[in-house]
């Protein structure tokens, strides 16, 4: 195959999410519902890789593999477990983390929410309520003012879109959620009722989409207003939407729903990070499974890693932005398979860039197996494998092969 070298600079990562790998975040909404009986969790995050004591030892071993960027995300329960309320000290452990990325050559990609948040915002209206996005401009403001010296990219919020895109697959909790007894039950655990408790994963409806893009407002005039020069965008979650038999009117309406609304709502930030894992197909009478003897991932869908390459080039056109690939990869327990996603999906960036798009890094979902939320810990998107009893970190091959692509930063 032929020879690939990316531009001076690029960005090569992994990223992580808080809840996912820290352990102990006890004062957010998703643990709440992870201790809900009847829920849709099969297990709770619990110590989850314990990234939160670890993180040290795990930015050493990133960087020692070859990688130049850590994106990692603020747990905003932990520096504001109660309304107005800020800890000092978990400010100053975030400090300590962008300190060690600075100090192991990894640019650090701050996501100021990744699903999560305090009990008491999701308990008072959450992504629904008309104060949310005030009270998370005030986190990102005191967040900002503590670390962005230190922050070289900041993500506002993680795949804004997300409760639509989960709603969309039919999923069984999100159907008439609100109605459901473990719903109820985990909003009145935390003194609410279900018709207010709208934790971020389940803000489907419209005004939760525009509570969502008033907050990204707010959140990028408080991180500007800040200290350091860190650029700022969103990410969204992309498919590769494709019309087959007739559907290109159902295919225009899915992206309209799920992507055009929001790519047009950022139009004046900084970047757009673009998040793609596989395809959706739409034919003229809906939508349809995966198709037949395609390979599938562990989460059910297509392992179709050209999709990348096409939600770049949608959300370059749409927004006429810089791209961070903020994440791509794919759960697997065959790592051979996670190698070989990975190249493919590489290689449709290359292509991006051969044909002049502003492409400015790719980070892997994910540095470590983790805690994939409603299906706990089965799902392996990472890079690095951990032991559920003991924490030991193991170094897998594709993670060898990727730091060494990012060293040489060629393919």
């Amino acid at each position: 195959m032929t020879e690939i070298t990316f531009p001076a600079g690029f960005l090569w990562g992994t990223a992580t999410a808080a809840h996912q790998v820290e352990g102990g975040n006890v004062y957010n909404d998703n643990w709440v519902m992870e201790h809900t009986p009847g829920g849709p969790n099969v297990e709770s995050s619990g110590d989850a890789c314990d990234h939160y004591h670890r993180y040290r030892d795990d930015l050493t071993l990133l960087a020692d593999l070859g990688f130049n960027t850590y994106r990692f995300s603020l747990e905003w329960s932990r520096i504001e477990p109660e309304d107005g309320e800020f800890s000092l000290a978990a400010l100053d452990h975030y400090r300590r983390v962008l300190a060690a990325c600075h100090e192991h050559g990894l640019t650090p990609i701050v996501t100021f929410h990744h699903f999560t948040s305090p009990r008491w915002l999701a308990a008072a209206g959450g992504w629904e309520a008309a104060d949310t996005p005030e009270r998370f401009g005030r986190f990102c403001a005191r967040a900002t003012a503590h670390l962005g010296d230190l922050m070289g990219y900041a993500c506002t919020m993680n795949e804004v879109n997300i409760g639509p895109l989960i709603a969309s697959f039919g999923a069984p909790a999100m159907r008439g959620f609100r109605a459901a007894a473990w719903y109820a039950a985990a909003a009145r655990s935390v003194g609410s009722d279900p018709a207010r408790f709208t934790p971020f994963l389940y803000a489907t409806s419209e005004r939760g989409c525009e509570t969502i893009l008033a907050a990204h407002r707010c959140a990028v005039q408080a991180i500007k207003a800040g200290p350091g020069q860190c650029a700022v965008g969103l990410t969204l979650a992309m498919e590769d939407i494709q019309a087959v038999a007739g559907g290109e009117e159902a295919a225009a309406r899915l992206r309209r729903t799920l992507q055009d609304v929001y790519l047009e709502a950022v139009r004046g930030d900084d970047f757009i990070g673009v998040q793609t894992y596989t395809r959706r197909r739409c034919a003229a009478a809906g939508l349809l499974g995966p198709e037949a003897g395609v390979e599938l991932t562990q989460m059910g869908y297509e392992f179709w890693p050209e999709a990348l390459g096409a939600t770049i080039r949608y959300a370059s056109a749409m927004t006429g932005l810089p791209v961070i690939v903020t994440e791509n990869g794919i759960g697997t327990g065959d790592d051979t398979r996670r190698l070989a996603y990975i190249e493919r999906a590489l290689r449709g960036v290359a292509a991006c860039l051969r044909d002049g798009l502003d492409v400015r890094g790719y980070t892997y979902w994910s540095a470590m197996d983790n805690f994939e939320w409603a299906l706990g810990f089965r799902p392996t998107f990472g890079l690095i494998a951990v032991d559920r009893q003991t924490q030991a970190r193991t170094v897998k091959p594709s993670a060898r092969w990727l730091g060494k692509v990012a060293r040489e930063n060629r393919l």
